[in-house]
């Protein structure tokens, strides 16, 4: 893409920018929610755009300045000021334009969404169960470190210890576009505890990541809604045995893909109280119907990105954690390290910088920019 072409590519949107901003204060839109939500996100990335064409405008600007001076100017200091400027400012120059490029790339809507993630053991009985809570540790802290909110909707234990199953929901910044990456097989390489002959064992456990669906997402009918309550069980007291504080609810919906009439059914027994458990029944049912109506959405881009690492692929594995070695493989950008303690207690990032590199490079690529 030619500077020109750049330009008034940029002028375009800055155009619509200033629409976006009028719009956004027009009572009628801010009246009307799920339009005003909209536009207010529209109204944030074109923001970022806007701000890194002012730069990339200023830059160009600056070497034009430069250049005359250096063919005019005859004082030495200036043009010594006039060299520095030009330099700072053609160094800078590519990097803003393959930022400018980055943002005019579509991404993912969903990437500022909050997170549903599953963790669930796999291959491997008992030591797999682990394995899903060692997981599960690793994301507590990571989300710790970047300052989001975990809190855990549902869980099953594993018999000597870990999770069948634990789901969480996650909020705070981007972190579904954060997260995203995480969905697969992640695999584990060692010796388990169970284990008397010292043998390594290879077990597995998957997680998915989904974006949560906000109100404005998912229409659904409340009353159509069947609702349970039960007494909780398990640790807590006596609480837990005597206050029908756990939720279970039932709704029938048409996926629009198959045509097919599918009941749902959710359980919460997370807290003890039953409205809360009640909220979070019914935020991982519309997360539930988004992420199955999206799955065409989600089949496309699958399709359309053979290598990409974010296709949404629940089946592939994705990552080995091979203890004895100390290495972690991430199989899909072949990025190995050896620092699996400190990847185990959530030190992550690394790794999902890498991936973002590699997915940007390739949305790059595919948009021909």
């Amino acid at each position: 893409m030619s500077n020109d072409t750049l330009l008034e590519k940029l002028e375009t949107l800055k155009l619509r920018f200033e629409e976006v901003a009028t719009l956004i204060t027009d009572p009628e839109v801010i009246a009307d929610q799920k339009r005003y939500v909209k536009l207010t996100k529209e109204y944030k990335e074109l923001e970022k755009i806007v701000s890194a064409q002012k730069e990339y405008l200023q830059h160009l600007n600056n070497i034009n300045e430069a250049k005359e001076i250096l063919d005019s100017e005859t004082d030495a200091e200036m043009r010594q000021m006039a060299k520095e400027e030009l330099d700072a400012s053609t160094a800078r120059l590519p990097e803003i334009e393959e930022q400018i490029k980055l943002l005019l790339v579509p991404g993912d809507p969903q990437d500022d969404k909050n997170a549903i993630l599953e963790i669930r053991g796999g291959t491997g009985g008992d030591e797999a169960a682990i394995f899903a809570g060692d997981l599960f540790r690793m994301y507590l802290k990571y989300c710790e470190s970047k300052g989001w909110k975990l809190e855990v909707s549902s869980v099953s234990e594993g018999a000597s210890g870990g999770y069948k199953e634990i789901i969480c929901s996650v909020s705070g910044d981007k972190v579904y576009g954060t997260l995203k990456y995480e969905s697969g097989v992640h695999r584990v390489q060692r010796v388990p505890v169970t284990e008397t002959q010292g043998r390594v064992h290879t077990s597995a456990a998957s997680v998915a990541v989904l974006p949560e669906a906000e109100q404005f997402d998912v229409e659904i009918n409340e009353g159509e809604i069947k609702w349970d309550t039960f007494r909780s069980g398990g640790a807590g007291g006596q609480n837990v045995n005597k206050v029908e504080s756990g939720v279970r609810l039932r709704y029938n919906w048409k996926n629009p893909n198959t045509g097919v009439v599918e009941e749902i059914l959710i359980e919460c027994t997370e807290t003890r109280d039953q409205p809360k458990n009640k909220e979070r029944a019914l935020a991982r049912l519309r997360t539930f119907i988004y992420d199955k109506e999206h799955q065409k959405y989600l089949d496309e881009i699958a399709g359309k990105r053979k290598t990409m690492v974010s296709t949404g692929d629940r089946s592939a594995k994705i990552r080995t954690y091979n203890y004895p070695q100390g290495r972690i493989t991430d199989h899909r950008i072949n990025y190995t390290i050896y620092n699996l303690a400190a990847f185990m207690d959530g030190d992550i990032q690394d790794c999902i910088d890498h991936l973002m590199i590699a997915e940007n490079a390739e949305r790059l690529k595919e948009s021909e920019l």
